[in-house]
């Protein structure tokens, strides 16, 4: 890893005022405070058509992978769609595989218009870890999204967070993104070892 760890973030929400965005924007902005150089994946600004494998990469995936793969942690954000994540994250997640998420670190975050979060952020660990991603155990939901900013002129996307422990749970992902940027967990316990023996 280089010295100045990469943290990018993906928003799988394609509406202009999204609040997955805005959240995802206060990660990156305590991973940049912690060191990191960071970039938002932005996914209503690409052309990413519906993946189709026997086709392979087509319009913005090259870029959009290539990025992935060479940061060293990976915010995934999403708001809650039917109790999972958005179909534009999956189509996005359909691009990536072992080579862009294999031994990265991942954080999670969704947003619910609701109080139901549990089973996107359950979808998203999954999926990462079926292409070997380090998922990070702090992850953030944010029920009834909507209630939970405030108009503030000098905030992230001129939103502050009504709630400081939610904020700081939120700037507590991007923190961790850039702790763990070059972890490399030794899989091996005690327990396994003596079974090893």
């Amino acid at each position: 890893m280089d010295p100045t760890p990469s943290v990018v973030a993906v928003s799988g929400s394609l509406r202009d005022g999204s609040y997955t965005r805005t959240a995802l924007r206060y990660v990156l902005d305590a991973a940049e405070d912690a060191g990191a150089e960071t970039r938002l994946l932005d996914l209503r600004e690409y052309d990413l058509p519906v993946y189709d494998p026997d086709v392979g990469e087509r319009g913005d995936a090259a870029e959009l992978t290539r990025t992935v793969r060479e940061a060293d942690a990976v915010a995934l954000g999403s708001p809650v769609y039917h109790g999972s994540y958005s179909g534009a994250l999956k189509n996005f997640h359909d691009y990536c595989g072992f080579d862009e998420y294999e031994d990265t670190t991942v954080g999670l975050l969704a947003t619910a218009g609701g109080g139901s979060y549990g089973s996107t952020l359950d979808h998203l660990r999954i999926t990462v870890r079926g292409v070997h991603g380090w998922v990070l155990p702090h992850q953030v939901g944010i029920r009834n999204a909507s209630e939970r900013f405030e108009a503030d002129p000098d905030a992230v996307d001129g939103r502050a967070f009504v709630d400081p422990d939610l904020e700081e749970r939120v700037g507590k992902l991007g923190r961790m993104l850039v702790e763990y940027a070059s972890i490399d967990p030794d899989v091996t316990t005690p327990r396994t070892a003596a079974v090893d023996d």
